[in-house]
């Protein structure tokens, strides 16, 4: 199965987050992601669940190396507060649009640090770029759609909200034509 560590937004931010798409959702060859599947990703592990042949993690080893990692990082529930807008890889490449976290970024920052050890452990490969705790609010196929998103950039910020974190979850993601389908896995509580 593809999956991912991730804290999720609640579904009542799921309105702020159609907001905050709203101003480039419009625009040619940009592809919003549906405001209820709103998360930050923590680590992106790719395909899990092999027999541990030296394959694919399996899935008892995912989760355990879960249970390690929130243990580890030590993070006891918090608020984190969703606002501004970014771009990956840059202004001028645009293929990623995002709102970021304003508060509640360290907490995020460990929980990732945490979760990376454990997985790279397991086999994951490690992320190629440094962590920076965002919503995936759209991604831009080429650069008509980047020129509404730098517009965007230009504006008011949107501001998505403030949530309260309690726990990071296993998501399991099914690739479909209309986009991707996530199921939560396991939960794993913050202490």
């Amino acid at each position: 199965m593809r999956a991912f560590f991730a804290v999720d937004l609640p579904d009542p931010l799921a309105p702020a987050v159609a907001d905050a798409q709203a101003r480039f959702a419009d625009a040619p060859s940009v592809n919003p992601v549906g405001p209820e599947q709103a998360h930050v990703t923590l680590k992106f592990l790719g395909e899990i669940g092999g027999r541990g042949d030296g394959g694919d993690p399996p899935l008892d080893d995912v989760i355990a190396a879960g249970e390690r990692a929130v243990d580890r990082a030590g993070v006891a529930p918090f608020e984190a507060e969703v606002a501004g807008l970014g771009v990956f890889p840059n202004r001028e490449y645009v293929s990623v649009a995002w709102a970021g976290v304003e508060r509640g970024g360290d907490a995020l920052a460990a929980l990732h640090e945490a979760l990376e050890a454990e997985a790279t452990a397991l086999g994951v490969d490690p992320a190629d770029h440094d962590f920076t705790p965002h919503v995936t609010l759209a991604r831009v196929e080429n650069a008509a759609g980047a020129d509404a998103v730098r517009d965007a950039l230009d504006a008011e910020a949107p501001e998505v909200g403030t949530f309260a974190v309690d726990e990071v979850r296993l998501v399991e993601s099914t690739l479909t034509p209309s986009g991707p389908e996530y199921e939560v896995v396991e939960r794993f509580p913050l202490a």
